[in-house]
């Protein structure tokens, strides 16, 4: 499992969730404290947005504790949205392409979680992207794969349902293949305006997600473990949750996956 924090609000720099706590996102890549495994040494990534409606994007194979330049980057970058994420795979290669957050055009996404038998789906689940999208499909995990189809079903005006849509075909795949737990996921994504977060499993055992409100910053702190407990404050996200934080306000509804009766027309 992964571990990833992500902001939203006025500008901050990048390092006071990255670097600086004391339970940082750097420090949960070598001691996470709520995942399967405390170290997360796979790779890292960090993408934000400022001025332009397109993310900055970096990400490396190095483990995220050991990157000089991950860290004098978050010191710099000061930015209103961002979403960081330190990987450790669930099978699939330690590759720059496979490291998160994937972004396509103005779209950013990133995950913590698996779906049950990909190494069985892959092929089933690349049919699922739309042609014109395809080429960008530059990695081989689940997580890419699933972003992918989502911007083909509908992501960019109607983020929940294209989700809710896409996570039901890869778990209904992965039912077809009877390897479970076939769907747990926590996840992050955003178009440059509006962060969204979801938790939710096909089993009782969702990845961790909490949130909150700092007033000092002025934002949303959205992680799958606080980097801090001295000031309290985090909120759980309930299991089976799709989040949608405005710089100053958050919804939460439920999160059903289902595939609509009247499919959407995939481009290509």
């Amino acid at each position: 499992m992964c571990r990833w924090a992500a902001w939203q609000g006025a500008p901050i720099f990048a390092s006071e969730i990255l670097t600086a706590p004391d339970h940082s996102l750097i420090h949960q890549s070598r001691d996470a404290s709520e995942c399967k495994t405390a170290i997360n040494a796979d790779g890292f990534g960090l993408a934000w947005y400022d001025k332009r409606p397109t993310p900055g994007l970096y990400r490396d194979v190095h483990p995220a504790w050991s990157d000089p330049n991950l860290r004098s980057l978050a010191q710099q970058v000061q930015a209103r949205l961002f979403m960081a994420h330190v990987r450790a795979s669930t099978g699939t290669a330690t590759s720059r392409n496979n490291c998160h957050p994937f972004v396509q055009g103005n779209w950013t996404f990133m995950h913590n979680g698996q779906v049950g038998g990909f190494d069985q789906l892959r092929k089933a689940a690349d049919m699922l992207i739309p042609d014109d999208l395809y080429p960008n499909r530059k990695g081989a995990t689940d997580s890419e794969a699933l972003f992918l189809v989502a911007c083909g079903a509908g992501l960019e005006t109607c983020p929940k349902q294209a989700l809710e849509y896409s996570v039901a075909l890869f778990e209904d795949m992965a039912r077809g293949v009877e390897c479970a737990p076939h769907m747990r996921m926590a996840a992050a994504l955003s178009d440059g305006q509006t962060l969204y977060a979801v938790r939710y499993a096909s089993d009782d055992r969702a990845p961790s997600l909490y949130y909150q409100w700092n007033a000092e910053w002025q934002g949303w702190s959205v992680v799958s473990e606080p980097y801090d407990t001295v000031c309290g404050g985090w909120k759980e996200v309930p299991k089976g949750s799709f989040c949608r934080f405005t710089p100053t306000e958050v919804e939460i509804t439920p999160f059903v996956p289902q595939v609509r009766v009247a499919e959407p027309k995939l481009a290509g």
